[in-house]
């Protein structure tokens, strides 16, 4: 594998495109305007970044799958995530992008909210597609943030930045969510697969042998990442992964307290429960009573 280059500074990652540094924690990158730039490279992030791709003009590869990555789409990373980037032979880097350092929001209501914005852990295949007038949006979110970099540096400078950054996650959050609509059948197959995967699961031996289900476990059979497989089956069943998952437990649970004579404890390990009394404070909680109490009154 080629060499890990860690972008643990905005200077660093402009150093290596031959671009300039207006301020030590936030950037704003036109790769159209770049003088150097390396053919192949593993760039290990220490700040989150997003770049919006004018032009094919190369491949950016995340975990084991290359990106949905064309013209006019956008793809995000956070600190500690690796990507390897393959440019194409004699074709100038066309692509705008923000880079911004986590101490540039330590303290900030942008801070605060980061972790909202699951799309930075988004992986292949789930680039953000955008149509022309998310573009402009998005590019005009950018031509604001690099406006006041520009601008002396003043009191108001942090809490501006900072504010511009939050409006153009607000505005990807708000386009993906579109693009979660757009892809509604996609989506509903990939629901009516979940169900299909949760059958199987509880039907096998899988319970016994590997526990309860994690989210993680179903998004990687349908081949996405955990974030992504979360936000999709909430946009569309109104229930967060980890909720469809318990009450399709729950429901396999009430179906053995009635149709059998296993005592609560059996039940539980058969679920994958290591502890029956986790399982009987899951059932309480969702169910409004004990297994046993739902047992004896139906």
């Amino acid at each position: 594998m080629d060499e890990i280059i860690k972008i643990d500074s905005v200077d660093r990652y402009n150093k290596i495109f031959g671009l300039e540094t207006l301020h030590p924690l936030v950037s704003v990158v036109d790769l159209s305007r770049a003088t150097t730039w390396p053919m192949r490279a593993w760039f290990n992030y220490g700040v989150y970044a997003l770049f919006l791709k004018d032009v094919k003009c190369g491949n950016i590869k995340y975990g084991r799958q290359y990106y949905d990555y064309q013209d006019g789409t956008v793809v995000c990373f956070a600190p500690g995530q690796v990507a390897d980037l393959e440019m194409l032979p004699d074709i100038q880097p066309a692509a705008h992008g923000l880079l911004f350092h986590p101490d540039l929001i330590r303290g900030t209501a942008l801070g605060q909210e980061i972790r909202r914005y699951t799309f930075f852990s988004y992986e292949t295949n789930e680039a953000l597609h955008l149509s022309e007038e998310e573009r402009r949006t998005v590019m005009d979110c950018l031509h604001k943030i690099e406006a006041e970099l520009e601008h002396a540096i003043d009191k108001h400078s942090r809490r501006l930045i900072t504010a511009n950054i939050g409006l153009l996650l607000d505005y990807c959050m708000r386009f993906y969510e579109r693009q979660f609509t757009t892809r509604c059948e996609v989506n509903k197959d990939i629901v009516a697969r979940f169900e299909q995967l949760l059958d199987d699961y509880f039907d096998g031996e899988a319970p016994q042998q590997e526990g309860l289900p994690s989210v993680k476990y179903f998004a990687d059979k349908v081949c996405l990442s955990a974030n992504y497989f979360g936000d999709m089956i909430r946009r569309q069943t109104g229930q967060t992964a980890s909720e469809y998952i318990q009450n399709k437990l729950i429901d396999r649970a009430k179906e053995a307290l009635l149709s059998s004579d296993k005592t609560m404890s059996q039940i539980a390990y058969d679920l994958g429960f290591q502890y029956p009394q986790h399982f009987s404070r899951m059932f309480k909680r969702i169910a409004g009573c004990t297994p046993n109490e739902f047992r004896s009154k139906n």
